[in-house]
């Protein structure tokens, strides 16, 4: 791997956000420190989910930012800078039907290449801590059968890529991406948030509670919700709802 500030390779892990978190709260990390792993035994994804692959084929890294430029109730304009981050990334080798969707993954037409999961430490009003956790198909092209709709970037360009150069380019981005997000720059990171959101008017099946229904995706608020509209207009806050696709 190309050397880069604060980036760390790790042959085996449970899960580089639990590596990362563990580094914090040992007083140990520090702004723009982040670790990539060869493998993951239980990596975190969102709802609970596992997030594992292929040895040594995949992006699973996580990243350790002291946010505290930005108020707690600003969470949404962090998540949103690291998703913009990873979908020029992506974008740059897979074109530009690389998206958005709510509220942190990354998709290529209707199949999720990578997904983001964040964790915070907050220390009364003051966000002392984000670990932003990063996991991308790169050369994987035999995945368990019980997902969805995966897709690697093998996949969709026929190419072998260098994973440990991808971090470090990842890396890169995302720290100038994370960098420039100050209070003033919010309103241009949503607007290209929601410019690049996946479903953007067009109807989807959501599933809220045990009631599945039909709606079209409108746009990403201020707070982060999820804002659609059909009989009437409706906002959905993280976790509420449920992609059937």
């Amino acid at each position: 791997m190309p050397p880069a500030p604060f980036l760390a390779l790790l042959e085996r892990v449970d899960s580089t956000n639990n590596y990362a978190m563990a580094q914090v709260h040992a007083g140990l990390a520090s702004q723009g420190m982040a670790w990539y792993a060869l493998e993951q035994t239980m990596g975190k994804g969102q709802r609970g989910r596992n997030w594992d692959g292929e040895r040594g084929k995949n992006i699973l890294f996580s990243l350790v930012l002291q946010p505290g430029y930005l108020k707690v109730s600003r969470q949404f304009h962090l998540s949103a800078a690291v998703a913009l981050a990873c979908l020029e990334f992506f974008s740059k080798y897979a074109g530009d039907e690389t998206r958005i969707k709510w509220p942190n993954d990354l998709y290529w037409r209707d199949r999720k290449a990578g997904g983001i999961l964040i964790e915070n430490v907050f220390q009364g009003s003051l966000w002392k801590y984000a670990v932003v956790g990063v996991g991308i198909n790169i050369n994987q092209v035999d995945f368990d059968p019980t997902l969805k709709n995966p897709v690697s970037l093998k996949q969709i360009t026929g190419k072998d890529f260098d994973v440990p150069v991808l971090v470090k380019e990842l890396y890169d981005l995302l720290v100038m991406q994370t960098a420039a997000c100050g209070p003033g720059s919010f309103a241009t990171v949503l607007k290209t948030y929601n410019r690049n959101l996946y479903a953007l008017n067009k109807p989807v099946r959501l599933k809220k509670d045990n009631a599945v229904f039909e709606t079209v995706v409108k746009e990403v608020d201020e707070q982060g919700r999820l804002v659609t509209v059909d009989a009437v207009e409706r906002n959905f806050e993280f976790g509420e709802v449920e992609w059937l696709i």
